[in-house]
């Protein structure tokens, strides 16, 4: 046997389909229900499908292919706890991020304060970080705590009282001539 005949019974299902015909393609799997290991290789095409999708980049797709398989499986109910699921644990990791960032910028704070004399946090004019000034500060604000430390802590940038813009001090005159009018 040739191996382009051999490859051409072997082949996946669906590897030469457009994706255009992807709908098509489920819409013909979900009508060949049946027996028990029909629907089990009907399933199997469906997820081999999705794979091929997630390696030609197209994630869309791949998810729609794995969903009509959890459909076929399990019917409405399967995708809906599915999703619910993995929406609850999309939700739960967000909050532990949250968490784990303020409590990096909580430590990183502490470091700073330990590292700086106290004369310095005194009379600190625009060199450096002021008490409280980290809170008005625009990437704080957006969650960015961690990189507005970090800048402050070796030296390279300010916190501008005036506007709240985290500046490197190789541009201050610039920022409070053209930026901070």
């Amino acid at each position: 046997m040739s191996p382009e005949k051999w490859y051409h019974m072997h082949r996946p299902r669906f590897a030469w389909r457009e994706p255009r015909n992807l709908e098509m393609d489920m819409e013909m799997i979900e009508a060949e229900k049946g027996s028990s290991s029909d629907q089990d290789n009907v399933v199997q095409d469906l997820l081999t499908l999705g794979r091929q999708l997630i390696n030609q980049g197209k994630p869309s797709q791949a998810l729609k292919a794995v969903l009509v398989a959890m459909k076929t499986k399990g019917g409405d109910e399967a995708v809906f706890q599915s999703l619910h699921r993995a929406r609850e644990r999309y939700r739960s990791r967000l909050q532990e991020n949250a968490a784990v960032d303020q409590l990096a910028s909580l430590f990183a704070e502490c470091a700073i304060a330990e590292a700086l004399p106290e004369t310095t946090t005194n009379n600190i004019v625009g060199s450096s970080i002021t008490p409280r000034t980290h809170e008005t500060c625009i990437l704080a604000e957006s969650g960015r705590m961690q990189l507005v430390l970090d800048a402050v802590s070796d030296g390279s940038s300010f916190v501008c009282l005036k506007c709240g813009g985290l500046v490197s001090n190789h541009r201050k005159e610039e920022h409070y001539a053209y930026w901070c009018c």
